[in-house]
């Protein structure tokens, strides 16, 4: 295919610039960008739908780059590299690719209901780096998926897949509303709803976190709103000295996610 040639903030430029910084844009769009080698070669390898790869008119491609653009089934774009930079977030170095992405519907079915459930849902965040950061620790620490829930930052920010290092791609991560709505479709009667609070009652390393668990992260600043506190079945507090105070939500959650997969490991271990 012959591809679209951009070389002026042009109409579809600045629709594509616009799903940089606006989040009702995207929204409407359906779609966000994708920067850098590994999130858009995730994004490929889980099957999401690109829309677009874009890449420089000038310069010479790496063979990531030329095998992606002979083997993605998706839009081609040759865009003026001031402009890919633009896009790219960056000052100085021209990106290779860039790629535009269509953003998956927010169904708690995309999470699979395995016996040894372990989903993260992380309330009202305020900050997009800390959700792609708690999304990258779910991946790594063996979660099943990340539901973001109430009023939050968005998990197709920029800086939020960034963090993620395309761990969006591996991990369902969906956005909801209210309690209710996650608990009714994660079988949550079966599941325990593990809460992590500074005053929670119980060490995390105390508690059993081995069964189908959904573990739940408060707001950076204000914790859990009150309808989670009413789900948890059991508030957990991780032990800290020095002098700080409290650790960073995306901190708390990834402590908690290494003491599950610990937990966990021990076990498989026991019964091998």
């Amino acid at each position: 295919m012959r591809p679209l040639t951009i070389t002026s903030r042009n109409a579809r430029f600045q629709q594509w610039q616009a799903l940089l910084g606006n989040r009702t844009k995207r929204q409407r769009a359906r779609e966000f960008l994708v920067q850098g080698v590994r999130p858009i070669t995730l994004a490929i390898e889980h099957g999401w739908m690109v829309r677009a790869l874009i890449r420089p008119t000038t310069g010479t491609r790496s063979q990531w780059a030329k095998q992606l653009l002979a083997e993605t089934d998706a839009e081609p774009v040759a865009m003026a590299p001031e402009l890919m930079r633009e896009l790219g977030e960056k000052q100085d170095d021209t990106p290779e690719l860039l790629a535009v992405v269509e953003m998956p519907p927010d169904r708690l079915d995309r999470i699979p209901a395995e016996p040894s459930l372990l989903v993260v849902v992380f309330d009202r965040p305020t900050t997009p780096g800390n959700v792609g950061t708690l999304i990258r620790s779910a991946d790594a620490f063996g979660a099943h998926g990340v539901v973001v829930t109430g009023h939050a930052a968005d998990i197709y920010d920029p800086k939020s897949v960034r963090a993620s290092t395309g761990s969006l791609f591996a991990l369902p991560t969906v956005r909801a509303v209210r309690p209710d709505d996650v608990l009714s479709r994660l079988d949550a009667g079966v599941a325990q709803v593990v809460g992590t609070d500074e005053t929670g009652t119980v060490d995390v390393d105390a508690h059993d976190l081995t069964g189908p668990t959904v573990l739940v992260i408060g707001n950076e600043t204000a914790g859990m709103s009150s309808a989670w506190r009413d789900a948890c079945d059991t508030t957990v507090t991780i032990p800290i000295g020095g002098s700080a105070s409290s650790l960073n939500a995306a901190a708390a959650g990834t402590a908690v996610l290494y003491e599950a997969a610990r937990q966990r490991r021990s076990l498989d271990s026991s019964h091998g």
